[in-house]
């Protein structure tokens, strides 16, 4: 398949800032198990972020959606702990 040039998604994308956001949270989505809306071809998630947003799949209304804050697991063991003294 062809190279997708920024100046593809720059002609559904207002400027090359909202192109970052937007690409960044889609290739976010993607990672997280989003299902794609192009063939994958062996692609990493930025770039079929970015085809998507070439073809006119993805758009600004993207960055509306809340994105929930994965889950952080913290174990610390007594060594790890700093004591507080007031």
């Amino acid at each position: 398949m062809a190279r997708t040039t920024v100046e593809d998604c720059l002609e559904n994308v207002d400027n090359r800032f909202q192109l970052v956001l937007i690409a960044a949270r889609r290739a976010r989505e993607l990672s997280n198990g989003a299902d794609p809306l192009v063939e994958r071809d062996n692609d990493k998630d930025t770039v079929i972020a970015l085809r998507e947003i070439a073809e006119g799949l993805i758009d600004a209304s993207i960055l509306e959606k809340k994105v929930k804050p994965e889950p952080v697991e913290v174990a610390l063991t007594g060594e790890q702990l700093i004591p507080i003294v007031e």
